[in-house]
């Protein structure tokens, strides 16, 4: 299966935070997706890693996402080595993705920062034909390299060097989110409090799409920034 875009986050839910408008935007124009995650979130507060990975399979369905998987990397313990990054190459090479969707280069919590890294470096190494990988019959895969990668904003507030337009999908970016109600404020939880299980945090991510979507004039926006500078054919599609 070949897909348009590949949405990458360490932990589950970083997909549905950061870019899940934009994935929901381009799938009403036509183009497809998946999304990859690269550990359980095993080391979260709240649930476990059983039940983030249903709560992560509700929330595919939800955004209408090709496919999900999840690695195995160790949540928070995890290194950037050829191991860990031919795992991820591996995905890119079976779904050909055009465009990848990945953490913030730098963020609050420091698995994200260090995913983006280890993801930038592996859409790179997909395209060298002499690194060596297998699919799951054993059958050596093609090289591939997508052409952008692109970095979304959590947390900290980075500076943006793109937003897209999500008013449409806002809701819906929140009905995903919400799929992960072992992590986020659904009233009546018991589970210990965290940063992110308050009502406040809910909250928080609506004035960040409204931030982002202030500076296009447009109500809700997602923000990323770029690993290299994107080139423009048509002054007038940039808003």
């Amino acid at each position: 299966m070949k897909i348009d875009i590949l949405a990458i986050g360490i932990h589950p839910d970083d997909v549905e935070l950061s870019c899940s408008g934009t994935l929901l935007r381009h799938a009403e124009q036509g183009k497809s997706f998946g999304i990859l995650d690269l550990s359980q979130g095993e080391l979260g507060t709240r649930g476990t890693a059983a039940l983030r990975k249903k709560e992560a399979a509700l929330a595919a369905e939800i955004l209408g996402s090709k496919f999900r998987e999840i690695l195995d990397l160790p949540d928070g313990l995890f290194s950037h080595t050829p191991e860990n990054w031919l795992k991820i190459v591996k995905v890119i090479r079976t779904y050909r993705p055009e465009i990848v969707l990945c953490n913030a280069i730098d963020d609050r919590h420091p698995d994200h920062g260090r995913a983006a890294k280890m993801v930038q470096d592996a859409c790179f190494y997909a395209g060298l034909a002499k690194i060596s990988t297998v699919d799951q019959q054993g059958l050596p895969q093609e090289k591939w390299r997508p052409k952008a990668v692109y970095h979304y904003i959590q947390d900290k507030q980075l500076t943006p060097d793109f937003v897209v337009d999500i008013t449409p999908y806002k809701n819906k970016k929140m009905e995903a989110i919400l799929a992960f109600s072992s992590q986020f404020y659904i009233s009546g939880n018991a589970e210990p409090d965290t940063p992110i299980s308050g009502k406040d945090f809910i909250d928080f991510m609506e004035a960040k799409m409204r931030v982002f979507g202030r500076s296009i004039g447009v109500e809700f926006a997602e923000g990323f920034t770029c690993a290299r500078v994107p080139g423009v054919s048509d002054l007038f599609d940039l808003s």
